[in-house]
């Protein structure tokens, strides 16, 4: 079997990930993890299926709460569902993680990590927002690299 080898970016790779082992990617566009919601809506507007032979339904919530309420939901009835977010959207999520967790079920946020804006808006990266969710009962896998981002993102949906 050839290889086939690819450039991309951590959002392309998470994005990638994800679009293939769920059936359905609950979205809320929010830098810096706007290109992973915006891949996953291209791909299922194009009929790209998943590895199941399905094409997985995207929907774009009215905020970050609204697309982790609607993975809590989704996950309620029997669906493989994920969510990408930053920073901001992550604090948002956090009452619907407890429940998430609490309730034994299972999903992935692909989160990209960024300073938390405060007094003023900040671009660099740090972990502020994860660690504001280590309580909520979610396990946690970081990257530092594109292709590490790629596998914890399948080994993250296998979990």
């Amino acid at each position: 079997m050839e290889r086939t080898r690819m450039i991309a970016d951590g959002n392309t790779a998470a994005a990638s990930v994800a679009y293939r082992v769920n059936e359905l990617c609950s979205i809320y566009p929010i830098t810096p993890s706007s290109p992973m919601a915006e891949t996953a809506d291209e791909w299922s507007a194009a009929g790209r299926e998943n590895i199941w032979g399905a094409v997985p339904t995207v929907i774009e919530m009215q905020s970050e709460g609204g697309a982790a309420g609607a993975i809590h939901g989704a996950l309620q009835g029997g669906a493989l569902s994920t969510t990408f977010t930053a920073s901001q959207g992550l604090l948002l999520m956090i009452p619907n993680m407890y429940k998430i967790a609490g309730e034994l079920t299972s999903t992935v946020f692909h989160v990209a990590a960024r300073s938390l804006a405060a007094q003023g808006l900040s671009i660099f990266g740090d972990h502020q927002d994860v660690m504001a969710c280590r309580q909520t009962g979610f396990a946690m896998l970081c990257s530092s690299t594109v292709q590490e981002c790629h596998d914890m993102a399948l080994i993250a949906q296998t979990a």
